[in-house]
């Protein structure tokens, strides 16, 4: 086995970037988000400081099985998921859901799929950044919060199925407007 586990989020990324890498490293995907809110009810718990409630995505199960026993058997685990909100949200979700632990845990980014940036990237880990993870479930709980109460209205006034996700910017917007 591998004293090294990469994790990114893309299998086509995860190919490339194994061959870069070499034999001391497995290079894995995530194939995205492992974890989310619930499908049925709210997933947040409001009296808690609108702490989310997450699960791993029924179709994720298998990924996160196998990215456990592979982690559980490496020496340092890379999360290498995009430098976004969204790529830390899934570099911590990762880091939690496979239990593991900070000294046997990098971080590492790049903008480039390219020998030269990927060794860069290993050279100079770092923490996940925890502002970012935080801006990310400020954004899907925001989603979740108004989304969750104005999707059964958009069913019964415009069209079965719609959804009002993705509200941050209309938000941000309104609160503006309100404090200008």
């Amino acid at each position: 086995m591998s004293k090294n586990l990469v994790i990114v989020e893309s299998p086509a990324k995860a190919k490339t970037i194994q061959g870069f890498l070499g034999n001391d490293f497995i290079v894995e995907s995530s194939f995205g988000h492992v974890v989310d809110l619930p499908k049925k009810g709210m997933g947040i718990e409001i009296e808690n400081d609108y702490k989310p409630v997450y699960e791993v995505t029924p179709d994720k199960q298998d990924v996160v099985n196998k990215l456990k026993k592979l982690s559980s058997k490496a020496d340092t685990v890379w999360l290498a998921s995009d430098e976004d909100r969204e790529g830390e949200a899934i570099s911590w979700h990762l880091y939690n859901v496979l239990n593991l632990e900070k000294k046997d845990t990098k971080r590492i980014v790049f903008n480039e799929i390219t020998k030269k940036a990927i060794q860069r990237a290993v050279e100079n880990p770092r923490q996940i950044d925890v502002n970012l993870v935080d801006a990310q479930q400020a954004r899907r709980v925001l989603d979740r919060l108004v989304g969750f109460e104005m999707s059964p209205i958009l069913w019964k006034k415009v069209k079965p199925g719609l959804s009002a996700g993705r509200v941050q910017s209309v938000t941000l917007r309104l609160i503006s407007d309100r404090d200008k």
